[in-house]
């Protein structure tokens, strides 16, 4: 959550529900959608180490917001994640565990592992087709979004295919 936010900063001082609505616009309804307590911490944290600086603003009719600014040192961070790729191949999955201990443990069937896999991806695409169809058209990060996970999906009902080929 933090880089996000460092990331939103750049384009100007905001608070942190306004950082939270400017995510949940941006990503869409695909996106898991940030708590206002967790961005909260977040920017405490960042701020502690010197990413941004805050500022409380009087409100007449409201407690006192505090506005956060990005620094020298939190564009300087976004930067370099800008910079650098993003997360190697999934090798370590916690379905594969679980697939290549079954036989071990002897309380669980390789196969209907992979039936019950299935079924869960097959849902999961069922209800972003559902989400892909409801969502704001004009939102193209957020299209964007539930098509990269329907296609991450299909790759692995392909190789949930595959591992059931292998092990029957």
């Amino acid at each position: 959550m933090r880089l996000p936010l460092l990331a939103l900063l750049v384009g100007g001082p905001a608070h942190g529900y306004e950082l939270k609505q400017a995510l949940e616009n941006l990503l869409g309804a695909a996106y898991p959608q940030p708590n206002v307590g967790q961005i909260y911490v977040t920017l405490g944290r960042l701020e502690k180490a010197g990413l941004i600086e805050g500022e409380d603003v009087e409100q007449s009719d409201r407690p006192n917001k505090r506005i956060y600014r990005i620094t020298a040192a939190g564009r300087e961070t976004v930067d370099a994640w800008f910079e650098e790729s993003t997360a190697e191949p999934r090798v370590r999955d916690e379905f594969f565990m679980k697939l290549a201990l079954a036989p071990h443990a002897g309380t669980a069937n390789q196969i209907s592992l992979i039936n019950k896999q299935r079924r869960h991806y097959l849902n999961t695409m069922r209800d972003l087709s559902k989400l892909a169809a409801g969502e704001d058209r004009e939102n193209r990060v957020a299209q964007l979004l539930i098509e990269g996970a329907m296609l991450h999906l299909q790759a692995d009902l392909d190789w949930l295919e595959r591992c059931q080929e292998e092990l029957e």
